[in-house]
């Protein structure tokens, strides 16, 4: 489907590219929310990105899926807006030999509270890891897709998965006690 919207585009039509930003306008900014962590900001990444995807998009070669080509847009856009605003990424830290989280714990929540602590969660994260965890959860993208979208190798990726799971655990274990106090 997104290979006629594509054609579409190339061949004039210029409101055809409104199929793209409706599809792709949630992922978007959730993949920009991941790595600026600040709602206003990840709107102008996700505008920004969806302009250079439009003007870019005769350079789009079927090498891997649309929504991966789209998705290294939105990760390259969003680090460097980071770069040009030179916003310091606090790295958070905690304590690797906690107790991990009971995740029956994690299942009594309501789920729009579950929701809400896991997006706190990954406003927590380091941005590359917080990316990795919402690509390959939330987006359901394979360690394949990531690697692509993100230009780290599958090692790598799988380890920033890893170290993302564990530091998220203990910052869900945190937040959850906050709110048990």
């Amino acid at each position: 489907m997104d290979q006629q919207y594509i054609d579409k585009v190339l061949a004039g039509d210029r409101h055809s590219f409104r199929y793209f930003l409706q599809k792709y306008q949630d992922m978007v900014f959730s993949v920009a929310m991941s790595i600026v962590k600040n709602e206003s900001l990840a709107e102008e990444v996700a505008q920004d990105a969806f302009v250079k995807c439009y003007h870019k998009l005769d350079t789009f070669h079927q090498q891997s899926k649309f929504s991966s080509w789209l998705y290294r847009i939105v990760v390259n856009t969003a680090f460097m807006r980071l770069r040009k605003i030179k916003i310091e990424v606090l790295d958070f830290q905690p304590d690797y030999n906690q107790e991990v989280i009971d995740e029956h714990e994690l299942t009594l929540l309501e789920e729009e509270e579950r929701s809400q602590l896991i997006n706190e969660a990954l406003c927590l994260l380091p941005a590359n890891e917080s990316l990795a965890l919402r690509l390959f959860y939330l987006e359901e993208e394979s360690i394949k897709e990531v690697s692509l979208i993100t230009g780290w190798t599958d090692a790598n990726t799988r380890v920033i998965l890893h170290r993302g799971r564990k530091r998220m655990y203990g910052i869900l274990k945190k937040l959850m006690n906050k709110a048990n106090v």
